[in-house]
């Protein structure tokens, strides 16, 4: 089974840029299309963005659209999540999940992720 682990996380300034990377190890992550969710203190895990197999189908939460970019090099094993124009409500835990590879509106729903990695901390100042 695929292992991923995440990390780029930090401390940054509203309006302030991260980037995010999701190394997988085991299968190769062209078997999978992954997604990021957060999940803020005190709030459940709510999806952020998701990438098909072949990176030819993303999906953004309202939220981050037009911020965030999901990307991936399956070549690297590995995802991003660039994130800029940071707003303190961004503040999270970012965790990378791997599913089945294929593309559509599911892919917002942590259910349907089979794997997940241990998190990233993001933490957004004002």
């Amino acid at each position: 089974q695929v292992q991923l682990v995440e990390s780029g996380g930090g401390s940054v300034q509203a309006g302030g840029s991260l980037r995010l990377s999701c190394a997988a190890s085991g299968p190769t992550i062209r078997s999978y299309s992954m997604g990021w969710f957060r999940q803020a203190p005190g709030k459940e895990r709510e999806f952020v963005a998701a990438i098909s197999w072949n990176g030819g189908s993303t999906y953004y939460a309202d939220s981050v659209k037009g911020r965030f970019t999901i990307s991936r090099d399956n070549a690297k094993n590995t995802v991003y999540l660039q994130m800029n124009s940071l707003k303190p409500e961004d503040t999270a835990v970012y965790y990378c999940a791997a599913t089945r590879p294929y593309g559509g509106t599911w892919l917002r729903e942590g259910g349907e992720y089979a794997y997940w990695g241990q998190g990233t901390q993001v933490t957004v100042s004002s």
